[in-house]
């Protein structure tokens, strides 16, 4: 705790200048960042994702990402002292609306499909948009780093949505259902599942690629509408999120239909603005072959 603290306030003392000042500090961590942060896994990445563009063309990404990341850094660490008259300001939102016509329908749960795309840590001010007819949470992953994993707790709490652990999901939501409220749930579900966790595969950037299908999966039995939320940065220090209807009753389509819709909608997103999205993970490690061979094997154990 006593850790925490000295960590936390530390952040603290660089989030309390404006915007444009940790801007510059951005620009200049972004040159020595791009040089030595998985620079190797980045530019693999981006080189099987669009192996039709030139390496001019794909260096000019693997630059746009980076000053995207950075730039990431900063606003998060912002967000410890930004007001809520800032935030609703640089965060806003489209298609709130629609959402509230689905609750006064009597549907009290919305699952939010959401990616790495942008500054996704924003995205839990839009508690403050429901007012008075609805609240907002977000399923997370614990971080590795137990500093970093409490301050974003606490940084995606303190708009007042609540955190719902990975493994909790479904109790949680059973739970959130009882009470009787609206919710509005965000799923972040283009990182790789581990190898037990893996059922689907769907044709996404030039890969066979295995996937999460647990918000649809969840979404079926609690009988929760689904929206897909798109990211813009219309401006440096400024997002927009569209919220995309996709489906009122998902028991009501084929298994998987949601997933791959999903996943043709953040494709689509990620070929118009590439740099948005995050590159720095391994997303493609685990292989359909090597998940078949596994899967003959009887292997089902982690590695």
């Amino acid at each position: 705790m006593f850790l925490y603290k000295i960590f936390k306030g530390w952040l603290w003392t660089i989030s309390i200048w404006p915007l444009p000042v940790l801007y510059v500090f951005s620009d200049f961590i972004c040159f020595f960042v791009r040089r030595c942060y998985r620079t190797k896994v980045v530019r693999e990445n981006l080189r099987t994702a669009f192996p039709e563009k030139s390496e001019a063309e794909r260096k000019d990404i693997e630059r746009k990402f980076y000053h995207q990341l950075c730039d990431n850094f900063f606003e998060d660490i912002k967000m410890l002292t930004m007001s809520k008259e800032e935030i609703m300001r640089r965060m806003t939102f489209g298609g709130l609306d629609e959402i509230k016509k689905r609750h006064d329908a009597g549907q009290k749960i919305h699952f939010l499909y959401l990616s790495h795309f942008g500054n996704w840590e924003w995205i839990a001010s839009i508690n403050y948009k429901f007012e008075s007819w609805g609240r907002s949470g977000q399923i997370y992953h614990p971080l590795r780093n137990d500093l970093m994993d409490q301050l974003f707790i606490e940084l995606r709490g303190q708009y007042g949505g609540v955190n719902i652990k990975m493994k909790e999901t479904f109790r949680r939501i059973l739970q959130l259902r009882k009470e009787g409220v609206n919710y509005t749930i965000g799923f972040i579900s283009d990182q790789q599942p581990k190898w037990a966790s893996i059922h689907h595969f769907v044709p996404f950037l030039n890969h066979d690629t295995a996937v999460f299908i647990g918000a649809e999966h969840i979404a079926r039995k609690v009988d929760a509408f689904m929206t897909y939320g798109r990211m813009s940065r219309p401006k440096r220090g400024y997002y927009h999120l569209d919220i995309i209807p996709m489906e009122d009753h998902p028991a009501s389509v084929p298994e998987n239909t949601l997933t791959d819709r999903y996943f043709e909608l953040l494709e689509a997103d990620i070929k118009e603005h590439p740099e948005m999205w995050l590159w720095t993970h391994k997303r493609w490690s685990r292989t359909k072959e090597e998940w078949l061979k596994r899967q003959n094997a009887g292997i089902e154990e982690e590695d």
